[in-house]
């Protein structure tokens, strides 16, 4: 399974960006997506979660982005993506698309980064 995010980029606070993630057969429902992300300084942290399989529909958020981060896919063009919007500075960080291939790592009360065993390289947020 190969990760690729795009989408990236600098944005003014209360600004909005969409990250993409072309996530091919980790699109399928078994699958469990997520992001994660990592700022300065900081450890890594989930961000939010989608699953849609066999044990129904699962989404996590991170306290810090509920009401203003919506993740979704699109299993069809086979991408994760992750609408964010009223920006802060405090969103800044490398953002990164992670996957595992069954539902476990969706179902834990806080995503775990290690739980994942495919990752991309990540996209840069920056929000000033």
């Amino acid at each position: 399974v190969q990760l690729v995010e795009s989408g990236g980029g600098s944005v003014q606070v209360g600004g909005s960006l969409t990250l993409s993630c072309a996530a091919g057969e980790a699109t399928r429902t078994a699958y469990c997506l997520g992001w994660f992300r990592q700022g300065p300084g900081k450890e890594r942290e989930g961000v939010a979660t989608i699953y849609d399989g066999d044990l129904g529909g699962h989404t996590y958020y991170a306290d810090s982005v509920k009401g203003r981060y919506t993740i979704s896919k699109d299993n069809r063009e086979k991408r994760l993506y992750l609408q964010m919007n009223n920006l802060k500075t405090e969103d800044t960080a490398m953002y990164y698309c992670s996957a595992h291939q069954s539902p476990g790592p969706c179902l834990v009360p806080k995503p775990v980064p290690e739980l994942f065993n495919y990752r991309g390289r990540g996209t840069q947020v920056t929000v000033s």
